[in-house]
């Protein structure tokens, strides 16, 4: 990674409105086709000062979500700034279609900040998706920020299970080219999927999920977005 990162306080996260978020099934489909040319998988990443994690958690049965980004400061990984918002989800659960139920939660908790960060990590598939275009890369787009997809479960399945213990990998294809990785972030346990999102490429991604866990399987952004969206419903 490269040195020099200077992150802004009280500018908020900007946001470069693509497409509207009021759309059908076969919308969605065809704004994954169009935007997924425009991922950009080389990496722009130096060295952070703040990394964002964020998260949803639904509650079915009064119909609504809340959307969750916490901030920490980097290498400390000690929390800077916490927002989160609750509303209606207005789009049906989809695999491969994520975006459109979360991201409009993500997006309002994210202009809430008051810190712009250096890189988001999500909770969802970066470039290892059907279309190129999961969650982690779709939101890298809308923000312009880069970005990394962590998750616990794939949408892919061309891969290998790693070794035991702690930064064993191995990687995840699609159409021959390497799109993500099977991380194993602590020894014997379960691994994660990590994928580019946005502006990062898959060594540095994989990197970085590592130095961001500290003791626990999932990356201390993630899990601290968890506990805040959890927290508030």
């Amino acid at each position: 990674m490269s040195e020099g990162y200077t992150s802004s306080y009280n500018q908020g996260v900007k946001v470069e409105r693509l497409h509207s978020w009021q759309v059908s099934i076969t919308q969605a489909l065809d704004i994954q086709q169009r935007l997924a040319a425009q991922v950009s998988r080389s990496s722009q990443v130096g060295t952070p000062r703040f990394i964002a994690g964020v998260d949803i958690s639904a509650d079915k049965g009064r119909g609504v979500a809340t959307g969750a980004v916490v901030v920490l400061h980097y290498p400390e990984l000690g929390v800077a700034e916490t927002k989160v918002v609750t509303d209606k989800l207005n789009f049906p659960y989809i695999p491969g279609l994520l975006s459109f139920r979360e991201a409009p939660l993500i997006l309002a908790a994210c202009q809430k900040l008051t810190i712009t960060p250096d890189l988001i990590l999500v909770d969802g598939q970066g470039i290892a998706h059907p279309r190129g275009i999961g969650l982690a890369s779709h939101m890298g787009l809308w923000f312009d920020i880069p970005s990394i997809g962590c998750t616990k479960t794939p949408l892919l399945t061309d891969f290998i299970s790693p070794g035991p213990l702690k930064g064993s990998f191995e990687l995840i294809r699609k159409g021959g080219k390497e799109v993500g990785a099977v991380l194993r972030t602590k020894d014997k346990v379960k691994p994660v999927f990590v994928s580019p999102g946005y502006r990062i490429d898959l060594s540095t991604s994989i990197q970085l999920i590592l130095e961001s866990c500290r003791g626990f399987r999932f990356p201390e952004p993630l899990r601290k977005a968890h506990q805040a969206s959890r927290n508030m419903l």
